[in-house]
């Protein structure tokens, strides 16, 4: 079963791009929250991950990953696949 992949993301973000990329070159369906001006989606991320401060923040199954960095090491390190259900 595929797991429910979630990404917060902001606008002329080349880090969230990267992580979009990566998960699009995957065939995973995700669900994207732009936190570009705040509001609710911004205060869901900070709820989930409180020590947030920058963006992408992922989560797959409702696990915190981190941003697109800790997406490609998980990736280089042949875990990602396993997390994704894939």
């Amino acid at each position: 079963m595929a797991a429910k992949v979630e990404i917060f993301t902001r606008m002329m973000c080349g880090y969230c791009t990267r992580a979009k990329h990566l998960l699009d070159s995957k065939g995973v369906d995700y669900t994207e929250y732009d936190v570009t001006m705040g509001g609710e989606a911004k205060r869901d991320m900070l709820a989930r991950k409180p020590d947030a401060r920058t963006v992408p923040q992922i989560f797959i199954d409702g696990q915190a990953i981190g941003g697109s960095d800790d997406l490609a090491a998980l990736e280089r390190a042949g875990k990602l696949d396993a997390l994704l259900g894939l």
